[in-house]
């Protein structure tokens, strides 16, 4: 790891301006757990002369009802999420996609603001510098997509587009069918981004010395069903192959409201619009299950390698309907 200057921010404000100094040569710090490594391989195209620590920001780990919303602060920490007696009553599916993350000596330091913001795991991209030299690829602004045609096995199956590395955050599909938003704050005030726009092919939404400040979530009707599922190569720890989420509200037995996101298969979370509109007014039975989970993944375009990851997407979104 080579050498950089260590700063406690102890405002928002204080963090944009040390931004706004270092002009793309500073990056930020929350848990951690995500830079760290990113430090040691020396993937980037440019290493950070400072690390900008976010912790040493007060109250910023909150959790806490507001005017029928949930807001959370971008420094709690996964844990605090998965033992979170509001979060458990009102939108449990985030606090297991949250329990799903890695171990718990990680969900202990690591904060919901990094896991959304925390880079793709793409193994062109993050190629160690000091084997070999650098990689350089679209997401590091020179090059194709060295995955389209090399070993693709994890990378995304629908919207790819230059770049076809997925979004790792499994706290994002959760997000995504909680119609939840993310408050940044940059040099230019305040702004609102729906977490289903937070991601894109080649970064996230995120402005130049914009901060993840606030994640705001909606309530959910008492009456709805809620579920989180992952599956991964290495249980528990791993990051997902495919995972799904779903919120889904019934009445005398006919589906009124649902919400449906895939996680690992894209950019971002996608939610799956055609599925969600074939359920409701529904009874939910085994066959419209299995119709709907076809219709979730009726855009998928999978590369050489990764076709297998539709099949298990379908299992995982029938799975979750019927749960």
């Amino acid at each position: 790891m080579r050498s950089f200057a260590h700063i406690n921010a102890r405002t928002i404000d204080e963090a944009i301006a040390l931004l706004r100094r270092y002009r793309g040569r500073a990056v930020l710090n929350a848990g951690g757990t995500d830079l760290l490594s990113t430090l040691k391989g020396e993937y980037l195209s440019r290493y950070p002369e400072v690390v900008i620590n976010l912790k040493t920001i007060p109250d910023l780990d909150y959790i806490r009802e507001d005017d029928g919303l949930l807001r959370i602060g971008a420094l709690a920490r996964l844990s605090d999420i998965v033992r979170s007696p509001l979060i458990i009553s009102n939108c449990r599916v985030l606090a297991d996609a949250a329990r799903s993350v890695a171990s718990p000596q990680i969900r202990n330091a690591a904060t919901i603001g990094g896991n959304l913001c925390q880079d793709v795991r793409c193994w062109y991209y993050r190629y160690p510098r000091h084997i070999g030299g650098a990689i350089q690829c679209a997401r590091k602004g020179s090059g194709p997509c060295l995955a389209v045609k090399g070993d693709n096995r994890y990378h995304a199956i629908m919207n790819g587009k230059r770049c076809f590395a997925v979004c790792p955050s499994d706290t994002a599909v959760a997000l995504a069918v909680l119609d939840a938003c993310i408050h940044v704050s940059g040099p230019e005030g305040d702004r609102t981004i729906a977490v289903t726009d937070f991601f894109g092919p080649l970064t996230n939404a995120l402005r130049s010395n914009e901060i993840v400040r606030e994640i705001e979530v909606p309530k959910v009707s008492g009456l709805s069903g809620q579920t989180f599922l992952k599956f991964t190569v290495r249980e528990p720890i791993d990051f997902a192959i495919v995972s799904v989420a779903s919120v889904i509200t019934r009445e005398e037995g006919v589906c009124t409201d649902v919400r449906i996101a895939l996680g690992a298969v894209a950019p971002g979370p996608v939610r799956a619009g055609k599925a969600e509109e074939m359920l409701k007014g529904n009874r939910i039975d085994e066959e419209i299950a299995a119709r709907a989970a076809e219709q979730a993944l009726a855009g998928a375009r999978p590369l050489s390698k990764n076709a297998y990851k539709i099949e298990i997407a379908r299992t995982l979104v029938k799975r979750a309907i019927l749960k």
